[in-house]
């Protein structure tokens, strides 16, 4: 069984930058693809990107593309978003999931929830 802790939450003014961690237990990361979601107030859950297993691809959503960026520390399994130029409208809280999908298809899939951390950008 996998588990994922967020960390990193909290309140940002807009334009700033913020830095979300996700800690994976049960299984490495370095076997894992790593997506980031998150949901606003009201709103359905959307995907924002995700890491595949092996580091080197990386899918993210068009109104993050080009801000946002996802990393990998495998020693310390861990996933990291950074979240730059940062919007009211990215407001929301921000889940970690984790995936065993091998295919072209491997950003789907995600099996694995963190209970996510909230993210408030202030304008």
């Amino acid at each position: 069984q996998v588990q994922l802790v967020e960390s990193g939450g909290g309140t940002v003014q807009a334009g700033g930058s913020l830095g979300l961690s996700c800690v994976a237990s049960g299984r490495s990361f370095g076997a894992l693809n790593a997506g980031w979601f998150r949901q606003a107030p009201g709103k359905a859950r959307e995907f924002v990107g995700a890491l595949k297993w092996s580091g080197d691809d990386t899918h993210y959503a068009d109104d993050v593309e080009g801000r946002f960026f996802i990393s990998k520390d495998d020693a310390k399994n861990m996933v990291v978003l950074q979240m730059n130029s940062l919007k009211p409208e990215d407001t929301a809280t921000y889940y970690c999931a984790a995936g065993m999908r091998y295919d072209n298809r491997w950003y789907d899939g995600m099996e694995y929830w963190g209970k996510g951390t909230l993210v408030t950008v202030s304008s």
